[in-house]
């Protein structure tokens, strides 16, 4: 699903006359205008004379294979049009070369032989992103996030996660691949879902993998589908992820724990735009937008050589760091009050209010877990202390039952008998009311849990 553009002026630079007339006609047909160079020294005059749009160039030029040539001429463009997006065409083999170059400051790379389709995206999105890069930012509030697209999903206006925001908006209508960052919890299936919803894509599916929860084994399977036969147990044909996200959105979570053989995997079907069931050797396109998101350090499982590079800048052309909750405190109390609607609606009670010190002991707290911890204390206070309003003691004590706790804020309060009874009720609810986990839980023998029901009055 190539992203459309108003018409552009590309050139094409490749010493192949067979791959200018294909790649040119190509264009043309999807109503660009193409000019044509075979040497690097005519792609500059023709770059000087013309107002050039995007660039797609070979690496080689000559019988050399080293790509030096093709580096000389990035950086070259690049110095007279620092703007320019610059799209590298090589060979499978030479892919690391073109790695390098997108460290250079190239927009993609296209492998040959290329699919058409993969050629109009790589071109439609260098345009898009080109547009919202050039000049500075517009400066952005909550008004004016909610009125580009449907943001709602996204609760704050912090100044960090509106900056966020802003380039999640711009990025929404492309075609490129996104690789969100961020601390465990701190939201990143939230946007990517928002750039999703505010898509061409929006109509198709939007397809969730954990990689983190998948074998090495099954990684074929789960991404790519069997046929029945395929292996001993594929007793029937089974329709991949990739597959199910045709039309639509895949989101790769966890993208940093994957092995580095499925890392192989991935990136060819990535690179080739197609994947075969496993089993099965008919290729099928892939059209789908590929999202990633992990809390890892890619840069360093690089170094480390545990991720690899080449993956790497195939699903990073727009990279997106989440702070963590800490660092955006003017969000904390949104999302409190935010939860507390949906825990009022989904347990049919009213809204309770939230007190202004609760607010501000909300505001002090660390929230190592980020959102995922903190919507946790709230439900957590919601059903225990939460009938009359949500207070800051209130808060402190239903966070003394919490593992998670590490500051001398959340420290326990009130005696130790009225924290076991706290801690045994807390356990009695997630629990479903089964005593024979409770006692497991909480260490205890279950004659020594009944013993404390009885003194507690907790019914059983």
């Amino acid at each position: 699903m190539a992203t459309s553009t108003k018409q552009a002026t590309i050139l094409v630079v490749d010493d192949d006359p067979a791959v200018l007339a294909s790649l040119g006609l190509l264009l043309r047909q999807a109503g660009h205008a193409v000019l044509r160079a075979e040497t690097p020294e005519e792609a500059l005059a023709q770059a000087r004379l013309r107002k050039v749009d995007c660039v797609i160039q070979d690496m080689n030029f000559s019988r050399r294979t080293d790509g030096e040539e093709g580096f000389r001429l990035l950086a070259e463009l690049r110095e007279e049009q620092p703007g320019l997006p610059v799209i590298l065409i090589t060979a499978w083999a030479s892919v690391s070369l073109a790695v390098q170059g997108i460290r250079a400051g190239a927009a993609d790379f296209i492998t040959k032989p290329w699919s058409h389709e993969q050629v109009l995206q790589s071109v439609a999105t260098a345009l898009e992103l080109r547009g919202f890069r050039s000049g500075p930012a517009p400066v952005i509030d909550r008004e004016g996030l909610d009125s580009r697209g449907e943001y709602t999903a996204v609760i704050g206006e912090d100044p960090a996660l509106l900056r966020l925001m802003d380039v999640v908006s711009r990025t929404a209508a492309t075609e490129a691949s996104v690789l969100i960052t961020g601390e465990s919890g701190c939201g990143k299936e939230v946007i990517a879902e928002a750039i999703q919803r505010n898509s061409a894509r929006r109509d198709g599916p939007f397809v969730k993998v954990n990689l983190g929860g998948i074998s090495g084994s099954l990684f074929d399977s789960e991404l790519f589908g069997h046929v029945k036969g395929a292996y001993t147990d594929a007793k029937s044909e089974r329709v991949g992820r990739f597959e199910l996200a045709q039309g639509g959105t895949i989101f790769l979570d966890e993208i940093g724990d994957l092995d580095p053989a499925c890392q192989v995997k991935l990136l060819r079907v990535l690179q080739d735009r197609s994947f075969e069931r496993l089993g099965s050797s008919r290729p099928i396109p892939l059209d789908v937008r590929v999202i990633s998101a992990t809390n890892r350090d890619l840069g360093a499982a690089i170094a480390e050589g545990r991720f690899r590079e080449d993956l790497y800048f195939r699903l990073n052309l727009i990279p997106l760091h989440l702070p963590p909750l800490r660092e955006r405190p003017g969000d904390i109390e949104p999302l409190a009050r935010h939860f507390l609607a949906e825990l009022a609606a989904r347990y049919g009670r009213g809204i309770p209010e939230l007190d202004p010190e609760a607010a501000d002991w909300l505001r002090r707290q660390p929230w190592p877990g980020n959102v995922r911890q903190l919507r946790q204390a709230i439900e957590r206070t919601f059903l225990l202390e939460g009938e009359q309003g949500i207070r800051a003691d209130s808060l402190a004590r239903a966070e003394s039952l919490s593992p998670e706790r590490s500051t001398s804020d959340s420290l326990p309060a009130g005696t130790l008998e009225e924290m076991e009874e706290r801690m045994i009720r807390e356990a009695i609810r997630r629990l479903d009311g089964n005593l024979s986990r409770v006692s497991r839980e909480l260490g205890i023998t279950r004659s020594s849990l009944y013993r404390r029901l009885e003194k507690y009055g907790i019914p059983h």
